[in-house]
């Protein structure tokens, strides 16, 4: 059996004379290569993307951010505070005061959000990386930092005491209002820095030190709307939850960048899916056709096959013979392509050849999670079609 074994192999396995299949199979063997190299490219370059645009939430977002389920505003009490400060969780937290108000400057207007911020808020963040003009702004003063947008929007300048940005926001209470002038508190405040990100944040914000936004807003003083948190380096986010909630009481809510941005996640979950079932579609058709190939040598073949089978070779090993020529070509495939497509993404990103401006180049990123999701979907899908192909072989094509 060994000897019958051997011979159907030096049968099967070899490349048939017909140069019509010998042209396929190559031509299938190069659509794995290229196959792989498309899923894995396009992976690293969704990883880039992914992860450049999550750069612009993680600029302005804290690691976790505390808010009140109960309400607009909470109450931090001094105890409370120097709980936070104990933690072995929390490195840092900022006391925030955000509203959505109405600005109006030279007969401009638009509605934004003030954001009242102390001392920690760049310990924090770091926000006040993203200045590209003026300064940031000082403890209870009447300076603020304005969204890029927010500038172009109203023309506002730096440092120009002589016209401050007016600011109103209705005031609290209950009751019929009487006269529209008493029924809105009113801040002038004026530009000293300008801050930019990206076209949604630069028009969202306007920075204020957390006392002028609490007497603008008729708050008290330690009341806020939500706690900003950086934790500390490998500090474990469920244990920081379970601390803050011991700490601040049950009625608060706690969420991370994820959960800060639930949209923005879910918008990149969905493309980076649509990417790979995408790219998948590609290798699939191109393993089918490897099918093809390898049945079109089984037919090929058909002569010696039956003398093989006359001789004492069992269906069962002719069929592993082929399944095994179809797994030997595939993973020659995937190893090649991968090698090519690793080759492509490091020199993208360590010399950056192509550029999106003169300044920018195109992101990529190199993650081994992308290398194990295209070895297994190579892997598997291989398996599959060298499957159904070897499946042509049986008793018909013996007769």
């Amino acid at each position: 059996m060994n000897l019958s074994y051997y011979i159907a192999k030096r049968y099967a396995v070899s490349f048939s004379k017909n140069k019509a299949i010998n042209i396929i199979t190559g031509i299938a063997s190069v659509g794995i290569i290229a196959s792989t190299m498309a899923l894995f490219v396009f992976l690293s370059v969704f990883s880039g993307l992914k992860e450049f645009s999550l750069n612009f939430a993680n600029a302005s977002d804290p690691d976790l951010r505390v808010e009140t389920s109960a309400g607009k505003t909470f109450f931090l009490n001094p105890i409370e505070e120097e709980q936070l400060k104990k933690s072995h969780y929390i490195n840092s937290y900022s006391k925030i005061i955000e509203e959505r108000v109405y600005f109006m400057y030279d007969s401009k207007e638009l509605f934004a959000y003030i954001k009242g911020i102390d001392n920690r808020f760049i310990q924090v963040t770091n926000f006040n990386k993203n200045l590209y003009a003026g300064e940031w702004l000082e403890a209870n003063s009447e300076n603020v930092v304005v969204g890029a947008d927010i500038s172009r929007k109203l023309g506002l300048g730096l440092f120009d005491y002589n016209n401050g940005l007016e600011a109103f926001a209705p005031k609290p209470g209950k009751g019929d209002i009487e006269n529209p002038n008493e029924a809105f508190n009113k801040a002038l405040l004026f530009p000293s820095g300008i801050y930019s990100i990206n076209e949604e944040l630069d028009s969202k914000y306007v920075f204020c030190s957390i006392e002028v936004a609490q007497h603008f807003l008729g708050l008290k003083d330690n009341e806020i709307t939500n706690l900003e948190i950086k934790l500390k380096p490998n500090a474990d986010e469920t244990k920081a939850r379970a601390e803050l909630a011991q700490i601040l009481g049950k009625s608060i809510k706690i969420k991370n960048r994820a959960q800060l941005n639930d949209s923005l996640y879910k918008m990149l979950q969905s493309e980076n899916l649509f990417i790979y079932l995408f790219s998948t579609l590609v290798v699939i058709l191109t393993l089918f056709c490897l099918a093809g190939a390898i049945v079109m040598i089984i037919i090929d073949k058909r002569d010696n096959l039956k003398t093989l089978y006359n001789i004492g070779v069992t269906q069962t090993s002719i069929r592993t013979i082929f399944f095994t020529q179809g797994i030997i070509i595939t993973s020659f495939g995937l190893v090649l392509g991968l090698v090519l497509a690793i080759g492509i993404i490091l020199l993208q990103q360590h010399f950056s050849f192509i550029m999106i401006t003169p300044t920018m180049p195109y992101p990529v990123l190199f993650e081994w999670k992308n290398i194990a999701i295209v070895v297994t979907t190579i892997i598997i899908l291989g398996f599959i079609s060298s499957w159904i192909a070897s499946g042509t072989v049986n008793k018909k094509l013996f007769k």
